[in-house]
């Protein structure tokens, strides 16, 4: 067949599909407009699921008629110049409004500031009309009526209409989360309305409005620069976890993205600290010069490409853990919420407190001698223990802080809960439960998760000092890999042998494998040799063996610690609760349980009608 120049409306229908994939994706496009006008109400109104119509209302510059017939023309903008290098916009390509037109009804009226009237033109299936005068307010109203009605094949794979709604929500709120000075309302036919009012001043309230107003009670700031790329936002507390990732929000530069390294970087960031088929609540904001990210990656915007993305990895996860070590031993409010329910007059069962093992009538003699040091739970082999050996030191010098000196009294025993952030141990319950009064309340501790936690960040301190013990193989395992990927490994060489991995070039395209940590156990060298060059060839970090120890590291922690079921003295529990007061990460356990739940006194008198 001849080769033929395709017509301007089939280009502009090629390029809506890669531009416009459902209705959410017009909604982004015609929302982005309206902050890029300088906007500071927006109304975005729906009907059938952004199907039947999508129309969007700001109060931003507008246009003038020569704007708007240059407007519904692709690859006119007024954002950009020149070059790729500074887009300090979030639309720039000038493909968004002729894609809608060449799929649906579109129509625009705008009117600028001192202009006397507005101006309108439309756009039915690629085909446009003149433009004309019109009555306007200040700023623009875009129509989009029967998406798709011009590319039928399209409409058969949108979604049923209520899941298109829930899409077009999940725009708007990103955008909220990003520009919390704007005024967002959502409305229509096929919603229930949502207002997101201004918090000029106040990110984390527009958060809350967005995440839930128990997000500004378990969440942590973050503020980190590193080579001129900043970091902001507010994080979740480990325990303040979801279901799935839809509550985690990253912008670059002002721009909302679903950027797979960013996403990648939470998740490790939170790595031993959140349960399997959890998700951390985030919202991060990334600020560097537009110069060293390429937002131009694929025409919908969503995915970016940093130039120096090791970097920005590393920045986040160091960031988080900071941000984690300060402050992520606080208990999530929620657990006190769980735990209100659980004792509403229709649930509570009086008689189980009666089984409570109470301070009155104790003292170090009635303590079982077992100290608890020693560890009768371990399922190692014992080759597997003797390789263990130096992470099973920092495991012991914590039961020992637990152990009993002290036989007098209980009442002289147990410390004064003023100055303490988890107060004094009153009880034990079913041996396992620490009941301790605080100042304003009182806190319930896990002794097996909280005691877990402590010997798993001993050995993970362990990890950090000087070179992990490794084991000589007879016959070094050699590594068939590409030439570029040898390269990568051998780079991070040093890193690697300080935890126990000792590699070494041999010939262009093969890396020999001479020593392994000797906490893995047995390995597959080859398996964590390729693994280890993906993740570098990828992100260009080697944290994946890191990754693995403290796994192991973990896995010991849970065996090592104060079984459940094991009667504490009161000195033990204080020495516990001490040790968690001076631990980051302490308020969850290896799996990502909460190691302690804190009840506010004004909590209790709301429990029996004082309040």
């Amino acid at each position: 067949m001849p080769v033929k120049q395709l017509s301007e409306t089939l280009i502009n229908q090629i390029a809506a599909g890669e531009v416009i994939e459902r209705p959410a994706s017009a909604a982004k496009e015609l929302i982005e407009n309206a902050i890029d006008a300088g906007a500071t109400r927006i109304e975005i109104a729906t009907a059938g699921g952004g199907k039947s119509l999508i129309r969007i209302t700001d109060n931003g510059f507008g246009m003038n008629a020569d704007d708007l017939a240059l407007a519904v023309r692709r690859h006119c903008t007024s954002k950009i110049s020149e070059t790729l290098d500074d887009i300090r916009t979030l639309g720039f390509r000038g493909e968004a409004l002729p894609s809608i037109g060449s799929v649906a009804k579109l129509s625009i009226t705008s009117r600028q500031a001192g202009s006397s009237t507005g101006v309108e033109v439309s756009v039915v299936g690629g085909k446009m009309a003149p433009v004309r005068p019109a009555a306007a307010n200040q700023g623009t109203v875009v129509e989009v009526r029967d998406i798709f009605f011009a590319t039928p094949a399209r409409l058969k794979f949108l979604k049923t209409e209520r899941a298109e709604a829930g899409a077009i929500t999940e725009v708007v709120k990103r955008m909220a989360i990003a520009f919390p000075h704007i005024r967002f309302t959502l409305s229509g036919s096929d919603r229930s309305t949502l207002e997101f009012p201004a918090t000029s001043g106040d990110p984390l309230g527009r958060m809350a409005q967005v995440l839930g107003a128990d997000f500004k009670d378990n969440a942590i700031e973050i503020d980190a620069l590193r080579e001129d790329v900043g970091l902001t936002g507010f994080i979740g507390l480990p325990t303040f976890n979801r279901g799935n990732s839809g509550h985690q929000y990253a912008f670059v530069n002002g721009r909302p993205v679903q950027d797979k390294l960013i996403l990648s970087a939470i998740r490790g960031a939170y790595a031993e600290t959140i349960p399997a088929g959890r998700y951390p609540v985030a919202v991060l904001s990334l600020t560097l010069d537009p110069a060293l990210v390429d937002v131009n990656v694929h025409p919908a915007k969503a995915d970016v490409r940093f130039r120096d993305p090791g970097l920005v990895r590393g920045l986040i996860v160091g960031a988080i853990r900071e941000a984690l070590n300060r402050e992520g031993d606080r208990a999530a409010t929620t657990g006190a919420d769980g735990l209100l329910r659980a004792f509403r007059p229709e649930t509570a069962q009086p008689a189980n407190w009666a089984r409570a093992t109470y301070n009155a009538g104790w003292s170090a003699a009635s303590s079982p001698s077992r100290p608890l040091s020693a560890n009768h739970d371990m399922r190692f082999s014992e080759a597997r223990q003797n390789s263990f050996q130096e992470f099973a030191a920092p495991s012991a010098r914590v039961s020992e802080t637990f152990e009993a000196t002290d036989s007098r009294p209980t009442s002289e025993a147990v410390p004064p809960e003023t100055g303490y952030r988890l107060g004094a141990a009153r009880a034990q319950l079913h041996e396992n439960y620490i009941v301790a009064q605080t100042e304003n309340g009182l806190v319930i501790v896990d002794q097996h998760a909280a005691h877990e936690r402590l010997v798993f960040e001993a050995m993970r301190k362990a990890l950090e000092k000087d070179r992990l013990t490794s084991q000589v193989l007879l016959i070094p395992e050699i590594v068939d890999l590409p030439e570029e990927e040898c390269d990568r490994l051998m780079m991070h060489a040093t890193e690697l042998d300080r935890l126990g991995l000792a590699i070494e070039r041999f010939g262009p395209g093969a890396i020999a494998v001479r020593e392994t940590p000797s906490m893995l156990g047995e390995v597959d060298a080859v398996s964590l040799i390729r693994d280890l060059a993906d993740e570098i060839g990828e992100w260009n970090t080697a944290n994946g063996l890191r990754g693995r120890l403290e796994h192991v590291a973990a896995t010991m922690a849970c065996h090592g610690s104060v079984r459940s079921g094991r009667r504490l003295r009161p000195d033990e529990m204080n020495a516990l609760l001490r040790q968690m007061e001076a631990t980051p990460g302490s308020g969850q356990c290896n799996h990502g349980r909460p190691t302690y739940i804190e009840l506010k006194l004004s909590d209790i008198e709301r429990l029996f009608g004082r309040s």
